[in-house]
């Protein structure tokens, strides 16, 4: 069964690849930039978040310091095209508190062990699995997978999942069948979301997906 699974997940990476070509994801200048990003974009699209980040950018508030200095109300102001912009200022203060603790240095969070920076995140106030994983896999470059809403829906109908399912599991599930792979896990979760996004719908369209008819019965 382990065989089965770690085969079938390498033929969904390699058949999403050759529909879509890399993806090269994160998005991002910088390791910081990434970082915010993956707060922001929570229950947003990322062209409100792109609106965002470039608007600091332009004021040069896109580091650290800068964004400690600003009062919650003001950077939930700057912040507000990305919707949620209250809840969000106080999530990247959190995390602005927690960079603190490794000197506002992104390298310095990057050196820290996985096994131990990945529950320190998740204790950060408002940084949940999908986000934490996504700062440590495309902004430090830590071996994690991502998972979301698109992972579960294309594995579930093709029978890849297991119910019930949780994040860890599926993480896991990843994590155990696929080599521990920065770029790999990048690319995997990118063309996830491209497959999600343009067929694996909630309402589906399977007569143009990469993968209709996929696994195949031998599988």
């Amino acid at each position: 069964m382990a065989a089965r699974t770690g085969k079938l997940l390498q033929e969904l990476f390699r058949k999403m690849l050759d529909a879509f070509g890399a993806q090269g994801w994160w998005p991002g200048e910088t390791p910081f930039e990434v970082a915010l990003g993956a707060i922001l974009t929570q229950n947003t699209n990322w062209s409100n978040v792109a609106r965002v980040i470039q608007g600091l950018k332009e004021a040069g508030l896109l580091n650290p310091g800068a964004l400690k200095a600003l009062a919650e109300g003001e950077l939930a102001r700057l912040i507000r095209p990305a919707g949620y912009f209250n809840v969000k200022a106080r999530r990247l203060k959190s995390f602005l508190a927690f960079l603190e603790e490794f000197q506002d240095s992104m390298e310095l969070l990057a050196a820290a062990d996985l096994e131990t920076l990945r529950p320190a995140l998740l204790k950060v106030k408002g940084i949940g699995p999908e986000t934490a994983d996504s700062i440590l896999l495309y902004a430090l470059d830590q071996p994690t997978f991502v998972v979301d809403a698109y992972t579960f829906r294309i594995l579930s109908r093709h029978g890849l999942l297991a119910e019930p399912c949780t994040y860890e599991d599926l993480r896991q599930l990843f994590m155990d069948h696929l080599p521990s792979e920065v770029g790999l896990y990048q690319e995997y979760h990118a063309l996830l979301v491209r497959l999600g996004k343009e067929f694996c719908r909630p309402q589906p369209r399977c007569s143009a997906c990469p993968l209709e008819d996929w696994p195949s019965p031998q599988d």
